[in-house]
């Protein structure tokens, strides 16, 4: 599925993200294309709480794809905040 936020400040991209997992089929995945730093942070975050891993990629300038998989386990909270918060800092200033 794919969820276009581009133009949308946060609480927004993260607040539709959360919309969208439940309506995700078995073994889809959630595309997120952004133009908001904020969301490289809030958006991985609201998937991890749910379950759900994340990758981010930089597909222009000020532009990432986030793209969000149901985890395989349980995902250890503590631990993806602080990877997401480091993946974060280092995408925002690419």
């Amino acid at each position: 599925m794919l969820l276009d936020v581009r133009g949308e400040m946060c609480p927004y991209p993260a607040m539709k993200t959360k919309e969208a997992l439940p309506k995700l089929k078995a073994g889809e995945d959630l595309v997120i294309l952004t133009d908001h730093a904020p969301a490289l942070s809030t958006v991985p975050w609201e998937g991890a709480r749910l379950g759900f891993t994340s990758d981010i990629t930089v597909t222009g300038p000020g532009e990432w794809r986030i793209e969000l998989q149901k985890a395989a386990g349980k995902i250890d909270t503590r631990r993806a905040l602080t990877e997401i918060a480091e993946r974060a800092a280092a995408l925002a200033g690419e």
